[in-house]
């Protein structure tokens, strides 16, 4: 097994091969899930001012436990026009600015008016400065918001939103095929003759990419033919930045991905995991474009492109970290030894703890339907008992 490739050596060959894309400048109503090209740095304090936390009475704190006289009132949006002096008070409410001279906010439940003045009826403030957001608590002009590289979430949009901008700068998204191969498949939904398949992979492939390419892709199907595989290889690296191709990446009779990337004038950069599922994975360049042979059994398909598709794809579209982020959790039942490459085992993280689902075989799906973490069992690892960790990697 000396001539498998390490996960992470394949891993970072790949994303070698070509450098992230370029960037474009969109409106934030169009950055979710966009990744970051530029810092997003504050054009302005948050907030501006100091504000009111709560609907209240604004005071000086010194003036403590009242009466007040109450001078007028102040709401969002708007700059307070009075001062506040000794004895008076404000009417506020939250997110108003606070009036000069004052330095505290009391709520409206703890006073009550009574004869022209506002009295304590309740506890209080307690101490200067309660009830009130301070100028720049949140952030400060010239604060670096957001790092390139993050991908963007509502949060962050918020955040950026917040700090003045009104447009991003992103990562351009990749331009991806997917090929699938093999005599037999057929689009799913279709009558099926003896020996036929659905072609999960292409379904299965174009779902995880949604969201991360620059357009919706629609599968191309190609039977087991090298030189027709070959061409639609050269037609497609003229319009993609990534091909995909499913099935077709091992030594057998009918595996023809790496002859056809030959034959269309590419070169192979590397063939060949040290991991299981999805040992046969391919990566070569076809002019400008990348060619990502993944295996066709549809739990290697799965698990070998939340390994090396996803990872490519984020990194082209700018991505600071695209690759898979490892978690660890307590094992809910034992684990035998690993063998020669890195297991990648379907299982369920439940109540905090990993469940190794039943039916590992590289051919079943439904065991993709109900997994939501990749179990790594490392080369040559102990076995492992009951309540013992293990890093797994999330996938749902």
């Amino acid at each position: 097994m000396s001539d498998l490739l390490p996960v992470e050596e394949a891993q970072a060959r790949l994303l070698a091969l070509r450098a992230p894309l370029g960037i474009e400048n969109i409106a934030l109503y169009e950055s979710l899930g966009r990744y970051l090209s530029q810092d997003v740095l504050a054009s302005r304090d948050q907030p501006a001012a100091a504000l009111s936390a709560m609907d209240g009475y604004a005071i000086r704190f010194d003036d403590f436990p009242g009466p007040w006289h109450v001078i007028g009132e102040a709401a969002a949006g708007s700059v307070p026009a009075l001062h506040v002096d000794a004895g008076q008070a404000m009417r506020i409410f939250t997110g108003a600015i606070l009036p000069e001279g004052a330095d505290t906010v009391i709520v409206q439940e703890d006073v009550a008016l009574s004869g022209g003045q506002l009295v304590l009826t309740g506890d209080g403030p307690g101490s200067r400065g309660r009830h009130i957001r301070a100028r720049a608590i949140d952030f400060a002009a010239g604060d670096c918001l957001l790092p390139a590289g993050i991908r963007l979430t509502p949060g962050s949009i918020a955040a950026a939103a917040m700090s003045g901008a009104g447009q991003l700068v992103v990562g351009t998204r990749p331009r991806v095929a997917i090929v699938t191969t093999g005599d037999e498949l057929v689009q799913p939904g279709r009558p099926l003759a003896p020996g036929q398949i659905p072609d999960s992979n292409g379904a299965m492939l174009a779902a995880m990419l949604a969201g991360e390419v620059s357009d919706p892709v629609l599968p191309h199907h190609i039977p087991d033919d090298r030189e027709k595989l070959a061409h639609i290889l050269k037609e497609l690296a003229r319009r993609h930045d990534v091909i995909v191709t499913v099935g077709g990446a091992s030594v057998g009779d009918h595996d023809h991905v790496r002859s056809a990337l030959k034959e269309a004038g590419g070169n192979l950069d590397f063939w060949r995991i040290a991991m299981r599922p999805g040992k046969p994975v391919i990566a070569g360049r076809l002019g400008d474009a990348i060619l990502l042979g993944l295996p066709g059994n549809p739990s290697s398909a799965f698990v070998t492109a939340t390994m090396f598709l996803l990872p490519l794809v984020r990194h082209l579209a700018g991505a600071r970290d695209p690759l898979p982020k490892v978690h660890r959790a307590p094992l809910a039942s034992p684990l035998s030894a690993g063998g020669t490459r890195r297991d990648y085992l379907r299982a369920r993280l439940e109540n905090g703890e990993l469940v190794p689902l039943f039916g590992q075989e590289s051919g079943l799906t439904l065991p993709l339907a109900s997994a939501n973490a990749l179990l790594i069992r490392e080369i040559g690892a102990a076995a492992r008992d009951t309540g013992e960790t293990a890093d797994y990697i999330a996938i749902a």
